[in-house]
C-alpha cells in the first residue's frame, strides 16, 4: 500500500449510456487517498481518451520517477503510444493478472460509486449532460466532500492535506 500520493496510480474506462449513444470515462485514482487525479470523456474508446485522463493527472500531480500505474489489460493501455508517455514520465506500467478482477478493485469501486450515486440516479439525454454532470460529480462532490470510510471518514482530499 502506497504511504503518500502519487506512488501508484490505477486506470480504467468506464461506459455510460444517453440518448444520443455511449460516452466513455477514463480516470486515473491515486491509491492513497483514493482521488481521482486524472479524467477525460469522449464518444471513442481508444488510447486518445485514456492519454487525455493521463495528460490531466501528470499536470496536476507531476509525479516523480517511479511512479505505478496499473491497469487492466485494455488495448489502449498496451498501445505504444501509451507506453511511450508512461515512459516519458519515468512510470512503471503494471497490468493486472489476466482473468483477475480483483488486481484493479479500487478502482473498480469508483466506477460502482460513480454509477450509483450519480449515473443510476438519472436518465441523460445529451453527452454534454454527462459531462457536466461527472465534472460535479467528480470535481465538487468526490474529490472534496464525499467520506471514504478507508481514509478515516474524509474525502480525499482532506485525507492528502491531513496526511503531508
Amino acid at each position: 500500500m502506497p504511504t503518500a500520493p502519487n506512488q501508484i496510480w490505477l486506470g480504467d474506462i468506464t461506459y455510460i449510456a444517453t440518448e444520443e449513444g455511449w460516452l466513455y470515462l477514463a480516470g486515473i485514482l491515486d491509491l492513497y487517498s483514493r482521488r481521482l487525479t486524472g479524467w477525460a470523456m469522449s464518444e471513442h474508446i481508444n488510447t486518445a481518451l485514456i492519454l487525455a485522463a493521463w495528460g490531466m493527472a501528470v499536470t496536476q500531480r507531476q509525479p516523480p520517477a517511479g511512479l505505478i500505474f496499473h491497469s487492466d489489460r485494455g488495448v489502449q493501455y498496451a498501445s505504444l503510444d501509451y507506453r511511450h508517455a508512461l515512459q516519458h514520465a519515468q512510470a512503471i506500467a503494471s497490468m493486472s493478472r489476466k482473468a483477475n478482477c480483483y488486481d484493479n478493485a479500487t478502482m473498480e469501486s469508483f466506477w460502482s460509486t460513480l454509477k450509483h450515486e450519480l449515473i443510476y440516479r438519472r436518465h441523460f439525454q445529451t453527452r454534454a449532460e454527462v459531462r457536466q454532470a461527472s465534472f460535479d460529480f467528480i470535481e465538487v462532490f468526490y474529490n472534496r466532500q464525499r467520506l471514504h470510510s478507508a481514509l478515516g471518514y474524509r474525502s480525499p482530499i482532506d485525507f492528502e492535506n491531513q496526511n503531508n
